[in-house]
């Protein structure tokens, strides 16, 4: 059974920045999490970052991820980023269903790095590692195509 990695956040759990979740509600991945299909990570938490912990975007210029009050948290982000892709590799996971617009998850939008709430094309630390080594990343925002890409793969000998 082919499994899914699934930002913490969408599954409900408060692991955000603001100590929050965004839990997604879906039919199909409430029917995968009862099969035991999701296996869920926060790539902040896992890689160090409290919760709560100050707003972080990764800077244009630097590419630098940087929190709201001037902290530098790229090593604590792309150790998260290298946790996730070891969980992918260690369950053979081939597809993600990540939160869009984080500075780890983001897969269409981030925000832009100055804080002002402003979103720019592009992807998070996380989706582009993950991107890299083969492993194909959804959001919230384009979960039918993975609904309609797994059970596709599903009915394939």
């Amino acid at each position: 059974m082919e499994k899914i990695l699934v930002s913490a956040c969408l599954l409900g759990e408060p692991v955000r920045y603001d100590g929050n979740s965004q839990l997604l509600i879906n039919e199909t991945l409430s029917l995968w999490r009862k099969q035991g299909r999701l296996v869920s990570i926060c790539p902040e938490v896992a890689g160090g970052l409290s919760i709560p912990r100050p707003p972080a975007e990764i800077q244009p210029v630097s590419g630098e991820i940087m929190t709201c009050d001037g902290q530098n948290v790229s090593q604590q982000f792309h150790h998260g980023a290298y946790q996730a892709l070891s969980i992918c590799q260690q369950h053979q996971i081939k597809f993600a269903l990540l939160k869009e617009s984080s500075p780890s998850c983001g897969s269409n939008t981030i925000y832009d790095g100055s804080f002002s709430k402003q979103k720019t094309l592009g992807e998070g630390v996380t989706t582009k590692l993950l991107q890299n080594q083969g492993i194909k990343v959804f959001s919230e925002n384009n979960i039918a195509e993975l609904i309609e890409l797994m059970n596709g793969a599903n009915l394939q000998p």
